[in-house]
């Protein structure tokens, strides 16, 4: 299969990448197109990396976004929307098919929009990435969005901070520190529904003290030149900070109707229409 809508082919790869696993992932993406016979417009570093805040055994999240043969698409016997390649000790890759890529985006999904601003990009199609991006932008729900964040920052704060005064993995506390922040960027830009991706560029925008700022960029730090395991204390400005942004997302978001417009899965609907016809004619 041919893409023929492609304007530009976009690939950003740090100089600090193993170029073993930029390899080893190139070569996996390539028998996935050719083993599944899909189009990959998309495939980006996710998680820590792509987040700004990697440590030194980080693996390498590779995600990407897949469109299937036209046929496929009109089958009764529908395949599975996802694609899966076994984990390693370095690699986990793993990729949606488009259709599951736009029914989530459009129930507040996070994950989809992080993929499309992904600042390390193994390969990418330029107008395919501005066009599903625009439809982000467009048909987003706020309390959605908020509501995804508020339950993966509770949900990793009330296992492993809550002001309970135990160490636990600096990993997790980014885990629940994240999803804080972005509910915070949310609440200071209330016409904006996509949240950016990278971290440190995100604090730059959330009107934060310096000495809370400096509080994690020492946390980043540490976190680069440690292992995942490495355990610390939850900071208490940080537990704070993260306690607060949650009971104002609650009082925020929680009253807001969570139904998605007609007008949106038209939209969306639309937007998935365009792109499998771009790939096949």
């Amino acid at each position: 299969m041919n893409m023929t809508q492609a304007q530009e082919w976009l690939r950003s790869i740090p100089e600090s990448f193993c170029k073993t696993a930029l390899t080893d992932i190139d070569r996996t993406l390539a028998t996935i197109r050719a083993e599944h016979d899909v189009i990959i417009p998309l495939a980006i570093e996710s998680g820590s990396r792509a987040w700004g805040f990697p440590s030194l055994d980080s693996d390498y999240d590779c995600r990407f976004i897949f469109i299937r043969p036209m046929a496929q698409y009109l089958s009764l016997w529908p395949v599975r929307d996802v694609i899966e390649i076994p984990l390693t000790q370095e690699l986990d890759v793993n990729g949606w098919d488009l259709a599951k890529a736009v029914r989530l985006l459009l129930k507040g999904n996070v994950v989809v929009m992080e993929w499309l601003s992904s600042p390390i990009i193994y390969g990418m199609d330029t107008t395919f990435q501005t066009q599903f991006m625009a439809l982000a932008h467009r048909v987003c729900s706020r309390p959605l969005v908020a509501r995804h964040y508020l339950h993966l920052g509770e949900k990793q704060y009330n296992r492993n901070c809550n002001g309970q005064g135990q160490d636990m993995r600096l990993k997790k506390l980014f885990y629940a520190l994240r999803p804080a922040i972005a509910l915070r960027w949310l609440r200071l830009h209330p016409a904006e529904n996509v949240v950016p991706m990278h971290f440190p560029s995100l604090l730059r925008e959330c009107e934060l003290e310096h000495g809370t700022v400096e509080i994690i960029d020492d946390l980043i730090r540490a976190k680069a030149q440690t292992r995942e395991t490495r355990l610390v204390g939850m900071p208490a400005v940080l537990d704070q900070l993260v306690a607060h942004e949650f009971a104002y997302a609650h009082e925020a978001f929680d009253h807001l109707s969570p139904k998605i417009s007609a007008h949106a899965m038209t939209e969306a609907d639309d937007f998935f229409h365009q792109q499998i016809r771009s790939c096949h004619r």
